[in-house]
């Protein structure tokens, strides 16, 4: 005779049920314990997250300074660069000045160096605002250990260097260059075309360093190092004015992609002295300057 086969499902039902119950019971006990201690606010929606403080910037932010480069005690003429930055567009324009720029200022020719050599920065800054036809907002003056120590900031950089200069490679090939290397090309006073390519040396490195940098990395070291910085030139930079402009030149530095550019002044020799092309400034102020007047308030 055959055997009976067992039923299963007779044994598995109260045992998955026993087990369900033993789930209520026991969930229920944690549920009223972790909310006697508080942990549970017994409410039907779920805590909503934090908020994250998101920093937006405007045109207001927008500001000029103009860097000179001057160690008196090296054999070497000053460099002067003008930066333009608009961190609403994610935007930082370097303008190199040849040294050698002539203009009338103040109903008298003068040269970006005699400006310079005869005021001081407020003689390069004035200089400056009346061949551009700009407000220049703040002005830093670094010696050769200031220098350095913005390029260490920011990594060095990697560029062609295509003259013959000592410790470079000079074939136009892609060369890394530490700080002490940039002051070097930037400072070099042999160019074939004199200080206008000096001019053009110098912001087209900064606008490559600018770029290849870790703007995160600089962003979240920027009050150290503007401490540092401010502390080591003449400028009238303030902590006031940092405080100011610090969350929309951090967002700049995190958000951005490829910031950083670089604009060469158009114009002509004349002998010695080079007379630059008043389209360049105006199309220069059009495209950096002109901004919804409501958003404005540069100081």
């Amino acid at each position: 005779m055959a055997k009976k086969k067992k039923k299963t499902g007779s044994i598995a039902v109260p045992y998955l049920l026993t087990i369900f119950i033993g789930i209520i019971v026991v969930g229920g006990g944690t549920f009223l314990f972790l909310k006697h201690l508080g942990v549970i606010d017994g409410s039907d929606t779920l805590p909503l997250p934090p908020k994250r403080q998101v920093s937006i910037a405007t045109y207001a932010d927008n500001h000029t300074i103009l860097f000179m480069l001057d160690e008196p005690e090296e054999r070497y003429s000053p460099t002067f660069l003008l930066m333009r930055s608009v961190p609403k567009d994610k935007k930082l324009v370097f303008v190199g000045i040849p040294t050698n720029t002539i203009a009338i200022v103040d109903d008298t020719q003068q040269s970006m160096l005699s400006a310079y050599e005869a005021g001081g920065a407020s003689g390069a800054v004035n200089f400056t605002e009346q061949v551009f036809g700009i407000t220049v907002d703040r002005y830093m003056k670094l010696d050769s250990d200031a220098f350095v120590k913005v390029c260490d900031i920011l990594g060095g950089v990697t560029y062609p260097v295509s003259e013959d200069i000592a410790g470079f490679n000079g074939d136009g090939s892609d060369q890394y260059l530490n700080s002490e290397q940039i002051q070097k090309l930037i400072t070099y006073s042999l160019y074939g075309d004199g200080e206008i390519e000096r001019a053009y040396i110098a912001s087209s490195v900064f606008s490559a360093m600018i770029n290849q940098t870790s703007g995160l990395r600089v962003s979240d070291n920027l009050d150290a190092s503007f401490n540092t910085i401010v502390n080591m030139v003449d400028t009238n930079i303030t902590a006031v004015d940092y405080k100011k402009r610090k969350a929309a030149i951090k967002s700049m530095l995190e958000r951005g992609t490829t910031i950083g550019s670089f604009l060469i002044i158009n114009g002509e020799k004349a002998y010695e002295d080079f007379i630059p092309d008043e389209d360049f400034f105006a199309d220069f102020r059009e495209r950096y300057f002109s901004f919804d007047e409501s958003e404005s308030g540069e100081s």
